[in-house]
């Protein structure tokens, strides 16, 4: 999946999440609990629902690394074939 997929589909599983969350107003680089008051098992089911859109594996070990939009399109881009893990 390219980048700009890669996100579309973060977005989609946030929607599923947060229904009133605005993807135009979300900053790429803040963490998405600041931005949207998400708990944390909001947060563990935007990690489960973009496992199963991409079949990424995310590791509970790598949640910590995964606040913001931009750091799960990242981690998920670095986990495609060919990626740069």
């Amino acid at each position: 999946m390219t980048r700009d997929a890669l996100r579309r589909e973060v977005l989609e599983a946030l929607a599923e999440i947060a229904p009133e969350a605005d993807p135009a107003s979300l900053r790429g680089g803040v963490p998405l609990r600041d931005q949207l008051d998400l708990d944390s098992m909001d947060f563990l089911n935007l990690l489960i629902a973009v496992h199963q859109r991409t079949e990424v594996e995310i590791p509970e070990a790598d949640y910590g690394k995964l606040a913001s939009l931009d750091q799960i399109v990242a981690y998920l881009e670095a986990r495609q074939p060919g990626g740069r893990d």
